[in-house]
């Protein structure tokens, strides 16, 4: 899963450098010197040109964007080294490993932090630049990867991508993306992998896509794959049926409206012309054509001012543009 991500998502040169046969999970917690514990999210470590890296992944499963997640980073990567230092990981007079930093986000709005901790900090003099920390962390905005890396992507995680991604066209554009991963996963090496992925599926994307619906316990990616083939035609109609039915709601309400702000626009728009004409005489075509087009904010501005306005062409005029009355 971690090298499908590095590979399909990442596209930087220097992973061609990276033994991926190398890569292993790391310990996930660290403590720092006031004894207060800091959780981390997942770190790996894995061989580039012969020496180790360490990917600090950071899984961002919210809604809202962090904005301080520069800073998060830079304290993280900080525990990661002291922790390297304590354990002996790291003599002295070595040099500490590199780390790369990558962010994962499945929220719905584009992810707008900042990316760097210097682009947090205050502009330093000259004199001062050179003290401002720099770390940058790297962003995979899972819902604004672009089709054609996901269609040349093909690891398992661009499989979950796929599946969160199409889960909003309904049931039935889940199956063939499911029969792939029943397939590429089979045999006892995928067990941990398959059992969580059927979690995943069943109590987050299939709760998700349909809330309320009694589903049944299911412990095998085999079992969520027939139990699509057996109810999702029932399950898509009925997602198609609540899709029509709450477009209809939408849309008798929005009509609603639309008719109730339109009979308030046209009656004061009568009223207006009874009042012109009371107080100017018959209105001519051009002055009852423009009240007749305005918004109903602009017939309130007319209303407002037609006690104080000397003519009807200073009135009707008196705003921009419009049917303005004919020259002479």
């Amino acid at each position: 899963m971690v090298e499908g991500l590095l590979r399909d998502f990442v596209q930087e040169d220097w992973l061609t450098l990276i033994d991926f046969t190398t890569l292993e999970k790391q310990g996930g917690s660290y403590v720092t010197d006031d004894l207060r514990e800091r959780e981390d999210d997942i770190i790996w470590r894995v061989q580039v040109a012969g020496d180790w890296m360490y990917v600090y992944l950071l899984l961002e499963f919210q809604s809202r964007v962090d904005p301080w997640m520069a800073v998060r980073v830079m304290v993280y990567t900080g525990l990661l080294y002291q922790d390297l230092i304590k354990s002996g990981a790291i003599v002295e007079g070595a040099r500490l490993p590199p780390v790369f930093p990558l962010v994962l986000y499945n929220g719905a709005g584009r992810w707008t932090a900042a990316r760097d901790i210097a682009d947090l900090i205050a502009p330093l003099p000259d004199a001062l630049a050179k003290y401002r920390p720099q770390q940058r962390y790297h962003l995979i905005d899972e819902g604004r990867i672009g089709k054609e890396t996901l269609d040349q992507a093909d690891s398992v995680t661009a499989e979950l991508v796929r599946l969160e991604t199409l889960a909003k066209d309904g049931p039935a554009a889940l199956r063939p993306i499911l029969h792939r991963l029943t397939v590429r996963l089979q045999g006892a090496r995928y067990d941990s992998l398959r059992r969580a992925l059927t979690v995943w599926f069943v109590r987050v994307l299939l709760r998700r896509l349909m809330p309320g619906e009694n589903l049944p316990e299911i412990h095998d990616l085999l079992e969520v794959e027939t139990m699509l083939a057996e109810y999702v035609e029932e399950w898509t109609e009925k997602w198609k049926r609540e899709g029509k039915l709450e477009g209809k709601l939408e849309g008798k309400l929005e009509g609603k409206l639309e008719g109730e702000l339109e009979g308030a626009r046209k009656g004061k728009a009568d009223a207006l012309k009874r009042l012109l004409t009371r107080r100017f005489g018959d209105l001519p075509p051009w002055a009852s054509a423009r009240i007749e087009a305005a918004a109903i904010g602009q017939i309130d501005t007319w209303l407002d001012a037609i006690f104080v306005a000397s003519t009807l062409e200073t009135l009707l005029d008196s705003q921009p543009p419009g049917l303005r009355p004919p020259a002479g």
